[in-house]
């Protein structure tokens, strides 16, 4: 167990506890924590205070006085009757953040060294802030400047002046709703799965509000009671444990107004319960053992677990079977089409080829036409023009019988 630091609200406290139980039993994973900020505390406005202190010398003693304080609840308190209506804080210091601190009609006497001082005694949390205050006589000589760890301001005797203190940060003012910052949740972390998959189980928030996670049996048998927040006692109560139950178990506690978050884990191992060896007298004869409340008799059934490997083998063995089926029902649809094709097209076939088996004894070609395409070609091969000439005349002049007797 590692506790956390009061003073740093970022800190959180992790423990960690081995839990063994039996089988249908019931487990009880402690969670408590009786401080007032994990409850619900009816008395969030007095927690919270502020209070301006003065460290003095100019009296020789370097002393600490208080001057005045104001608490979220309540009115300002100044302390000195010299100081009443001098020094004050705004009234609505709560609501704004705003803490700072008016002097009026400064004095020599308020020289010194204050701090303004912020508690949260219900969240545990402290701050301080320290400020400067130099007197002088001379308008020109105010100012202003930061001296490395403070800053410090020199004012004008008689003058009004205010010393700086803000913080509007949610935790000092009053914008908040308590019940909804402070939330309880349990994660279980199943056996080799990593923290960061944990799974859900409950939400339980101080207004009243639950949320449970999981399927309906889950959320039956873990439960947080209704007066957690009351009691300060988280616990989660596991009915009916059961091997699947083991794991490890973490009960987280956030308090994000105060912004403090404590961490508790578990870890549960599930055995089976010891039974008891009966021993049987072999002596005794004809006479019937006695029947064993503990044992339930029941139907004898019989479960089988097929490996995954073996799934994994069906599977890929039923696609191939259905891919060769789907194969053979195509294979015997393109059989049948060409088998309706090869009977409808016989005669459209015998002309098909019959065309281009074509035999050229039975054609008659008329070879008159081509007499002129011969003489054509004749009239190409011409030796001479002589020869060329008379060709012409021949042809364009037909000889004439020519009786010369008559």
């Amino acid at each position: 167990s590692v506790p956390a630091d009061a003073s740093n609200p970022d800190s959180v406290v992790v423990s960690v506890l081995n839990i063994s139980a039996t089988l249908g039993s019931q487990a009880v994973l402690p969670c408590k924590s009786y401080r007032m900020v994990w409850t619900q505390d009816r008395l969030n406005d007095r927690q919270r205070v502020v209070h301006w202190d003065l460290y003095s010398n100019y009296y020789g003693d370097n002393k600490m006085e208080r001057l005045c304080d104001m608490y979220s609840a309540g009115d300002q308190r100044v302390y000195s009757s010299y100081n009443q209506g001098r020094i004050f804080m705004p009234q609505n210091a709560f609501t704004d953040g705003n803490f700072s601190l008016v002097i009026k009609d400064v004095a020599e006497s308020d020289e010194g060294t204050y701090s303004c001082n912020l508690h949260h005694h219900y969240c545990h949390l402290y701050e301080t802030v320290k400020i400067q205050l130099a007197i002088t006589k001379k308008a020109e000589d105010a100012k202003q400047y930061w001296d490395g760890e403070k800053p410090v301001i020199l004012a004008l005797e008689g003058s009004t002046v205010m010393l700086p203190c803000v913080n509007r940060n949610h935790i000092w003012t009053e914008r908040h709703s308590e019940e909804e910052q402070q939330v309880v949740h349990w994660d279980r972390q199943p056996p080799g799965v990593p923290h960061d998959r944990a799974d859900r189980l409950i939400d339980l928030y101080a207004s009243g509000e639950r949320r449970s996670y999981g399927p309906l049996f889950i959320r039956q048998k873990m439960n947080i009671t209704d007066t957690a927040f009351a009691l300060g006692d988280f616990s989660l109560r596991i009915s009916e444990l059961e091997s699947a139950d083991e794991g490890t178990y973490s009960c987280h506690l956030h308090h994000h107004y105060c912004g403090l978050h404590e961490r508790r884990i578990y870890q549960v191992f599930v055995t089976e319960p010891v039974r008891e060896k009966k021993v049987v007298n072999l002596t005794t004869h004809n006479i019937a053992p006695a029947i064993d409340p503990n044992v339930v008799r029941g139907h004898n059934v019989i479960n089988v677990i097929i490996p995954e490997s073996r799934v994994h083998f069906f599977q890929q063995l039923g696609y191939i079977l259905a891919t060769l089926l789907l194969f053979i029902v195509l294979l015997i649809i393109v059989v049948l089409v060409t088998r309706k094709r090869r009977q409808r097209g016989y005669e459209y076939n015998v002309k098909k080829y019959g065309e281009k088996d074509v035999n050229l004894k039975e054609f008659t070609v008329d070879t008159t036409d081509l007499t002129q395409y011969k003489s054509e070609d004749i009239r190409l091969d011409y030796k001479n023009n002589i020869l060329k000439e008379k060709a012409e005349q021949a042809r364009s002049f037909p000889a004439k019988n020519i009786d010369l007797d008559k």
